[in-house]
């Protein structure tokens, strides 16, 4: 049987796969430490699981609208209001199955065949396939190690060219954890703007910032941004919730309404019970989380101490999200291995470490490591990677 030609173009996902591998060792009783997860180790707070148990004793079970229910659209309005003063109206507010299906409706929604999606490098991975899924053609902008990992606005500006739809920024990043300033997003908003773009900002790791740099939102810094910037963000990583599949995207009531008219034909409504519980999560005390943040924020400053410490490894220390980038191209080079990715598979079954090749990330002479995981495994997988370093080490 031919599959459809937009199913067979996709890259299969290595952080799936990573996890896969690392999951069948486990279970043949290895002592498997695992980097790789892109979710918080941490249970949902139990003040929302409270709101969810009540939703679901009073019955609230059924089928809302398929964009989401006003009360949750009211609570999102609330917290983009009280966080970035940005002001929303419930037309201008999806509500999503995760905050990748935001991304994917609006590409869906955004693209013609062949329209041009910039999209900055190392980038998270779904990023270009589901440019690919809406028939638009991903264009890689290099942000290079030296700038943090952020593209400039003149790279941005060589990047445009008539086809040119969007563009995508995720500050805090996934695989970096790099973040954008209020002037490095002022001046590539100018760019956007004079090109007319439309700016997919995706804000999914908002709240884990660490040091005393803060957030902005590129829809904030002015009327015009507002207007072709679609916010991207969800409680998944802020509120430890990741399974229960709630995202949501604010932007312009048009683009709104063609994402929710495509949900209705599609999965209809987000989990009913999952929409409550995030309004618990907005409404909850929002310092109760800080105990999820300053773990992040101890384990990020360990692994990144002992990382650096490898030689031949080189690491820029992220400030946000929960992921560390090291660039271990001078390890791989000095090795046997011909590639990063054959250098990750050895090392999962050598030392049982599993983390993931950047190569997925468009980053080859990268991997990710994931710090959702006790100071005690961190502290194990780095003295294991330093091993398996020496261990192969050509000189």
């Amino acid at each position: 049987m031919e599959l459809a030609d937009r199913v067979q173009a996709l890259t299969p996902s290595t952080t799936l796969a990573i996890t896969s591998k690392a999951k069948a060792l486990k279970e043949e009783g290895h002592d498997v430490i695992g980097l790789g997860a892109g979710e918080p180790d941490f249970n949902t707070p139990e003040d929302i699981l409270n709101v969810a148990k009540k939703a679901m004793d009073e019955g609230k079970t059924t089928y809302t609208p398929a964009g989401g229910i006003p009360a949750l659209k009211q609570a999102i309005i609330k917290k983009l209001q009280d966080d970035q003063g940005l002001s929303y109206t419930e037309e201008e507010i999806i509500v999503t199955t995760g905050a990748k299906h935001a991304l994917y409706n609006l590409f869906q929604v955004l693209l013609n065949r062949g329209d041009e999606v910039v999209i900055p490098v190392p980038y998270w991975v779904s990023y270009p396939e589901q440019v690919k899924l809406a028939e638009g053609q991903p264009v890689y902008v290099k942000a290079s190690e030296e700038n943090d990992f952020k593209i400039t606005p003149e790279q941005l500006e060589n990047s445009i060219t008539d086809y040119t739809k969007a563009v995508i920024l995720n500050s805090p990043s996934n695989p970096t954890g790099t973040l954008y300033t209020q002037e490095e997003l002022k001046a590539l908003g100018e760019v956007a703007l004079k090109h007319d773009l439309i700016i997919v900002s995706d804000e999914i790791y908002e709240k884990l910032i660490y040091g005393s740099d803060e957030h902005v939102s590129i829809a904030q810094l002015s009327d015009e941004l507002k207007e072709n910037t679609v916010v991207i963000n969800g409680v998944s990583k802020s509120h430890a919730m990741t399974g229960w599949r709630i995202g949501y995207a604010a932007g312009n009531r048009q683009i709104i309404q063609a994402m929710s008219n495509l949900s209705s034909h599609s999965t209809s409504n987000p989990t009913t019970i999952s929409q409550f519980a995030a309004i618990g999560a907005y409404s909850m005390d929002q310092h109760k989380l800080n105990e999820m943040k300053d773990a992040f924020e101890e384990r990020l400053n360990k692994l990144h101490e002992w990382m650096s410490e490898i030689p031949g490894i080189s690491c820029v220390k992220p400030k946000g999200a929960f992921y560390l980038f090291p660039n271990i191209s001078e390890v791989v080079a000095n090795s046997p291995f011909d590639s990063t990715d054959e250098w990750v598979k050895q090392l999962l079954e050598e030392e049982k470490v599993a983390v993931v090749p950047g190569s997925g990330f468009g980053s080859p002479e990268n991997i990710r490591l994931s710090y959702a995981t006790s100071l005690e495994n961190l502290e194990e997988a780095a003295k294991r990677i330093a091993r398996f370093v020496k261990k192969h080490s050509l000189n």
